[in-house]
């Protein structure tokens, strides 16, 4: 029983210091491209995102959802979400910094606060 304490305490700890984490953060990803602009999945998209915090805290692969699509358009960006298992959450922001061929860079910024769990 402690240990699934310890687990869901880091994992909230996680979500509320995301910000901080991911200030200035980044990563590139090969993306599709169907139509004239290339664009990364919203499941991908949330992947990448989720690695990047992973790597970074040293936590496990947290749960991030992103509800669009990503175009690859230097200044588009999307929300995603970032949920512990505490259902605490935090927003993400990512914003294309450049694109060349079917490679989109884009910056990874959190919320500044977590959303506490719903009641």
């Amino acid at each position: 029983m402690s240990i699934y304490r310890a687990s869901k305490a880091a994992l909230t700890l996680s979500a509320v210091a995301v910000s901080a984490l991911l200030t200035g953060c980044s990563a590139s990803v090969h993306a599709e491209k169907t139509s004239d602009e290339p664009k990364i999945s919203s499941g991908k998209l949330a992947d990448t995102v989720a690695e990047r915090l992973a790597a970074q805290t040293g936590q496990p692969k947290p749960d991030v959802s992103c509800p669009e699509d990503l175009v690859g358009k230097v200044g588009t960006k999307t929300r995603c979400v970032l949920t512990a298992s505490d259902k605490s959450t935090v927003g993400i922001t990512v914003t294309v910094t450049s694109v060349k061929d079917s490679q989109i860079s884009f910056g990874i910024k959190a919320d500044e606060k977590a959303s506490p769990a719903p009641q």
